[in-house]
Parts: C-alpha cells; structure tokens; sequence
C-alpha cells in the first residue's frame, strides 16, 4: 500500500537518518523531494504546501540542526508531521451500550465498495461481542439485496430485506422496529449509491438519516480514486454530516492521495481501511502505524495483532519447544504456512517488518513457489509429515506426481526444510545468533 510515496520517502528518510550533521540547505532539498513526493501521490496542494511549509520551519530549527542526531530528528519531524496530516489518533466508532440499539448508516457512491464494507464492519462487531443486525437499504441496484443476504450469510449476521418497499426511508423504519423488537444492539444500514453525487441521492440519503438517526455516518471512498474521494468526501458531508471515511481497496493504493488529503481538505477521520477481499479483510485506521509503514519503519504491533488473531500462546509454547528440541515436523511447518496466510499477503507482511522495506524484496519470497511447498506437503502421507526422513526415492515421485510438481521441487523442499530445522534450534538455543537474525531484519 502506497509503495511509491512509501519508496520515495524511506530512501529519503534513510540518507537522511545516518548523517552526523544536516545543513539548512540538505533541509531544504530533502523537502523539495518530499514536495515532489506528495504530489506525484496525488496529494491535494493544499495539504502538500501545509505539510511542506509546517515541518521546514520546524526542521530548521536549532534543535534538529544542532542535535545529537540530526538526521533522526530530522526524520521524527516528517513522521508527526504525516500522523497529524493522516489524523493524530485512532478514531474508534462512538457506538451506544450493549443494551441499546445503536445504528451505522454508509453512504457512498456506486463501485465502492459499501455492501462488502457493510458486511466486513458487521464481522467486526460481531467478533467483538455485539449482535448485529444489516439492513439492505439500496433499492437502485438490482443485485445489491441479493449480495448483502449473500455476504450476511457468510459470517452468520441476518439481514433485513424488502424486495418491494416504497421507499428506502419506508423500509429503514420497519428494520430498526425490527431490530428493536428482536434486541439487536447494532444495525448497519447499507444504502443506494449513484454514479455521481446527484440531488437526488443527496435529497434521498437525507430523508433516510433522518429517520435512522445514526450514531455513525459512514462514508465508503475507494482510495485509489485519489483527490476525487476528497470531493465526494466534501459533498456529503455537507449534504449530511459525517462522522467518518471507510477508505476501500487500500492495499491496492500505491499513491496515497485520498489517506493524507481526507482530514485536512474534508475534516473527516478515516475509521477503516479495506485491505482485502476477505470478510475480515478491514483493519482499524491508525495514522501513527500508517506514518511508520510509509517511512519505511515498519509496524511491529499491528504484526503482533495479526499473529495473536491466528496462533494462541499455549500453541506458541508448543511450537517453540519443537524448535528447540528439532522435533519441528512437515505438519507443523505446513500449519505455521497456513496461519502466515491467514495474516495477509507476503507484501502486507513485509510492510510491517521494520527495516525490511527496501532490503526484503517481495520477489525474494516467491509466493507461487510457497504455494508448490503446500501442494507437495499435503501430497504427503500423515506419516511422512510427521517424519520427512522416510521419503525415499520412491515415495518422492508419488508426492511429485500428486502435487503436479517435479522430483526436483520436492527434494528442493525437503532440504530447505532440513536446513531450516537445525536453524531453528540454533536460534532458540543461542541468544546472540537470535540478536543477529533480528539485526539482519532491521530489527
């Protein structure tokens, strides 16, 4: 996400961050690059000369100049400068108690992806204890009840549909007395999208927020649109409020146009960012981690959190003693494999590695051959997973043919597995060999 205003400002940041001492002028032209950056990333101008001009008076001064370290200083200064421009803090949704109904209303315009956000927010709440009611709202597009009963049903949450009510206001009326009556405590309504930001949308998104009264008005933006997302941010917001921006197919952003321009141009909190196609593909939006992904500096707790979402600590435990004691076995490397996986994507990952932007290249983990090392594993025999050293000849040609893959690649795999085994329990025998791995990390 936001790989070219990310590359930029890492390399900048790292030939910065190792100097002894900075001039004014080294100042000057790292921000004229910086400059260059923001608007190459589709960055508002506004926001570009703001940023610009705020953190050069700031970088200029003794006490960045005149540090101990000034190129770290220098670094910092650009860091708080993107978390205040990004939004300062997390903004969590202001929803009632658990013994009220509280009610997200989400607007947005057609394509951007609002029912599979309607859904991916409902799981969310739900895995956080809440009994979440969606109502189908959207009487414009023909399939759109249909996808949301679909996407409902995926993850467990009912949906409130009508396939011939008179009106979207008519219709939220009758799924809010619904939601009351069957004691839901939150009701996501997804409503129409246009186009464009007609009168007609806005006169329509009007009636039902009067009728919903919501405690969140939710606008879904697809951030690759850039500036565009700003404007129709501004648009409805001044038609009805909103308390909010779920920003959609943010892993696909490489500009980072619509995350930096939103909280300054349209005075709105990004709540969400959609980083995937899955149901639980949408993460919380902190600007403080995003800042840190963009300078290249990683984000260790969001990578904690994923990995605490797909392994528990007595599984930790137990996976650690096989490594130490190298009873680390196929089955164990192909459930570790399963639950990296789960996490995200290869490049995800490596976003929150500090230090590995830049010196981990995505293309250095294959993830097409990661996917042959699955086929061939799950070609295996129980047996021969839980001891590779069985795997004759013989048995490595039924694993190759069952795999589509050669003999070749699985001896390739059995060897790297080998290797990976005894370094495993080298690293969790030795603390300064454990040093040394997380250095060559970034760490």
């Amino acid at each position: 996400m936001l790989e070219r205003l990310s590359d930029k400002l890492t390399q900048i940041a790292r030939q910065l961050s190792g100097k002894g001492s900075i001039s004014e002028k080294n100042v000057q032209d790292a921000m004229e690059e910086i400059k260059i950056a923001l608007l190459e990333a589709d960055v508002h101008v506004r926001v570009v000369r703001r940023f610009v001009n705020r953190t050069l008076e700031e970088a200029k001064g003794e006490a960045v100049l005149r540090s101990v370290s000034p190129g770290q200083q220098f670094v910092k200064v650009v860091y708080d400068r993107l978390v205040q421009f990004l939004g300062d803090e997390r903004q969590d949704l202001a929803l009632r108690g658990p013994d009220t109904l509280s009610t997200i209303l989400l607007l947005g315009l057609q394509g951007s992806g609002k029912t599979t956000s309607a859904s991916k927010i409902a799981l969310r709440l739900q895995k956080e204890g809440r009994r979440v009611l969606l109502i189908a709202a959207d009487l414009v597009r023909p399939a759109a009840i249909d996808q949301l009963v679909t996407l409902g049903g995926q993850i467990g949450v009912d949906v409130y549909s009508e396939r011939d009510a008179e009106s979207p206001e008519a219709l939220v009326e009758r799924g809010l007395a619904h939601a009351k009556r069957e004691q839901f405590n939150v009701a996501i309504v997804d409503t129409s999208g246009r186009m464009q930001a007609d009168e007609d949308l806005m006169a329509e998104i009007a009636r039902v927020r009067q009728v919903a009264d919501p405690q969140e008005t939710l606008l879904v933006a697809d951030s690759m649109t850039g500036q565009a997302a700003v404007d129709v941010a501004k648009s409805f917001d001044e038609a009805v409020g909103l308390s909010g921006v779920v920003l959609t197919k943010f892993d696909s952003d490489t500009r980072g146009g619509a995350a930096l321009s939103l909280k300054s141009i349209a005075k709105t909190p990004i709540k969400f960012i959609g980083v995937g196609e899955k149901p639980g593909d949408l993460d919380p939006f902190y600007p403080d981690r995003i800042a840190s992904r963009i300078l290249g500096m990683g984000d260790v707790v969001s990578l904690v959190e994923k990995a605490q979402e797909t392994i528990d600590q007595k599984e930790a435990e137990e996976l650690q003693a096989k490594m130490a004691s190298a009873t680390f076995t196929l089955e164990d490397y192909l459930a570790q494999f399963q639950r990296v996986k789960k996490m995200g994507s290869v490049e995800s990952l490596l976003e929150m590695i500090p230090g590995a932007k830049g010196r981990i290249n995505e293309e250095d983990i294959d993830e097409r051959e990661m996917k042959h090392e699955e086929a061939i594993i799950l070609s295996m025999t129980p047996g021969e997973r839980r001891n590779h050293r069985i795997i004759g000849p013989p048995r490595r040609k039924r694993i190759a043919r069952g795999s589509g893959t050669s003999v070749h690649a699985v001896n390739k795999l059995l060897k790297k597995f080998e290797k990976m085994r005894l370094m495993m329990k080298k690293m969790t025998k030795n603390k300064k060999y454990q040093a040394q791995v997380m250095s060559q990390l970034g760490g």
